[in-house]
Order: C-alpha cells, then sequence, then structure tokens
C-alpha cells in the first residue's frame, strides 16, 4: 500500500446472498483531505465505508486503513458516525458525547470537559445536562457527531451525514468538517447529493452498481466534458454563423455549443467582422452534476436525484 494515503482500497469485493454489493473497488484517500464518496441508494457507499473500517470483511480485495492492513488495530484513532443514528435517550448531552470518547479510549473526565467546550462552542450550551430525548432531530445528531471526534481521531469517516438535517445544520456541519481538515484529521464521506461533495471535496469517488465510475479530483471529474458557450446577438443572421460549431443549438434567440478545441478567439473575431453585434457572451464550466450524468448515467442520476429527495424527507 502507497504512504501518503490515510486509506487504500484495491479490488474489493463484497456480495450478499450472491448478488454483488460492491464490485472491485479502488479507492486512494490521501492524509489530510475531505474525500467524498459520492452515489446513490444501494450503489455500495455504506458496505464499502464498511469494509474500510473492518466492520465487515471483503470477500476478496486489499485495504489499508491508517496504514494498517487490519482496520480494526487502529479503531481509537478513528471516529465513525453510521448512517443509522443511535442515542441513549436518557443520557444527558454531555454524558453522551463523553461515552462515544470512553468507547475509543477517551478519559470520562476528559471526554465530558469535551463535550461542554463543544456543546457550548456550538450553540448548545443551554443543551449541555439536557437528555437526549428533549433535543431536536438536528441537535441530537450534532452531539453524535461530536461523540465521533471527541477523541480528536486522524480519520472521520462520515456515512451520510447530511441526510436529515436542515439547511442550518448541514451549514454548521459543513463548516465542522472544514475545521477538522484544516486541523490535519482526513476525512471521509458518503452522500447522495452533489452540492455537498462539490463544495467540500478535494477528491471523490462516484459508485454506481457497486463500480466505481470515477475517482480523481472535483476539477477533474468536471472536466469530462467541455466548457459550454452561450450567445446572443443584435443580428440574427450573416456570414458569421459559418463560423458557429457543428451541433450549436438555437433557442428563442440564444445560441448554445461546446467550446471549440481551438478556443472562443476564432468565433469571437468572425462575429465581429462579420457585424454579428454581440448582446451577451458567456462561457460556462460544467458542474458536478453534468459530470456525475456524464460519467454514471442517466439512470444513475434519477436515482441519485431519488435518493436526495428521500434524504430530506426523513
Amino acid at each position: 500500500m502507497a504512504s501518503g494515503l490515510a486509506i487504500e482500497a484495491k479490488r474489493l469485493f463484497k456480495a450478499f446472498d450472491g448478488k454483488a454489493a460492491v464490485d472491485g473497488i479502488d479507492l486512494a484517500v490521501p492524509e489530510g483531505s475531505i474525500y467524498g464518496i459520492l452515489g446513490p441508494n444501494g450503489a455500495g457507499k455504506t458496505t464499502t465505508l464498511r469494509m474500510l473500517l473492518g466492520i465487515i470483511d471483503p470477500d476478496s480485495g486489499e485495504r489499508s486503513l491508517l496504514g494498517r492492513a487490519r482496520p480494526l488495530e487502529v479503531a481509537s484513532q478513528v471516529g465513525y458516525l453510521p448512517e443509522e443514528r443511535g442515542l441513549y435517550p436518557a443520557m444527558t448531552a454531555r454524558e453522551a458525547v463523553a461515552f462515544m470518547g470512553a468507547l475509543r479510549g477517551l478519559p470520562l473526565a476528559l471526554g465530558r470537559a469535551r463535550a461542554e467546550e463543544m456543546l457550548k462552542a456550538n450553540g448548545l450550551a443551554d443543551y449541555v445536562d439536557k437528555p437526549i430525548r428533549s433535543l431536536s432531530k438536528g441537535m441530537a445528531q450534532t452531539v453524535q457527531l461530536f461523540g465521533t471526534i471527541v477523541h480528536r481521531p486522524k480519520l472521520i469517516v462520515l456515512d451520510e451525514p447530511f441526510s436529515g438535517l436542515d439547511a442550518i445544520n448541514q451549514g454548521r456541519l459543513e463548516h465542522l468538517i472544514r475545521e477538522e481538515a484544516a486541523g490535519g484529521a482526513t476525512i471521509i464521506f458518503s452522500t447522495h447529493v452533489i452540492a455537498h461533495a462539490e463544495r467540500l471535496c478535494e477528491r471523490i469517488a462516484i459508485i454506481a452498481g457497486g463500480k466505481v465510475r470515477f475517482e480523481g479530483s472535483v476539477a477533474e471529474a468536471r472536466d469530462r466534458l467541455r466548457p459550454q458557450v452561450r450567445l446572443r446577438t443584435r443580428i440574427a443572421d450573416g456570414p458569421w454563423r459559418g463560423a458557429l460549431p457543428q451541433g450549436a443549438h438555437h433557442d428563442d434567440g440564444l445560441w448554445s455549443f461546446e467550446l471549440p478545441q481551438v478556443g472562443i478567439e476564432p468565433l469571437l473575431k468572425a462575429l465581429i467582422d462579420g457585424g454579428a453585434g454581440i448582446e451577451d457572451l458567456s462561457i460556462e464550466r460544467p458542474g458536478l452534476h453534468d459530470a456525475f450524468v456524464a460519467i454514471a448515467g442517466e439512470q444513475a442520476a434519477r436515482e441519485l436525484a431519488d435518493s436526495a429527495a428521500e434524504g430530506e424527507a426523513r
């Protein structure tokens, strides 16, 4: 396994009842990075994370977690927030955070002190000694997240961490993820929401049907598609139209086409020389959604949208 990687997986395979859930996945998560696994529900994201953490073993393939082939040997250096949330409802927020830290070897007294500090710093000072059952869903999820990181792990693994959170709590979680990464932790999280991956991640893996369809930087994914040009002219016709690339689409006075390989300059010259009268010209780089469609296909994109809608409804 390569150095400089917090996580590396090669050809991971896992089947349940004879059906492949994860089919030959390769991953490489650099130390100190924010890494996203993007895909619809049922794509194999959770199974992949569980194999990486040693919760379940792959049927075949290799994995390395913080330099160890046996992930459970470094469990105390890992913080894991599973998709299935769960806290003891009678515990106070402080005790819940401290208890989760204790499971990773953090002394209870230190866990309680850190828990109080974290809760107060994040607007939950009034809830330090309140039982979990009295907290809102967003607050309870925040408490569980604090319990995931209270022992200050080197690696933080979050399975669908944004699911069920409102916009305010999603923003707080994004801020916390960036803070932990700035402090040197490696963050890997699964999501079916493209916007979170695009805003937060340096590298991503796009998973569909148990296979990695793409692995690399967000910029590399977007670069799979050519930038799109939008053009509106004052004059509807003229010799300049011959300079438009083949396949240019015209609708309601607006031309749309891929940026030519030779760049925009030859077209600009033709427009000016031909007296087209440029009213509007923009070059738009494709977003991660467009890249996802191009990489994983329309069906996977629809499944991703359905998964996001289900997550918001929780």
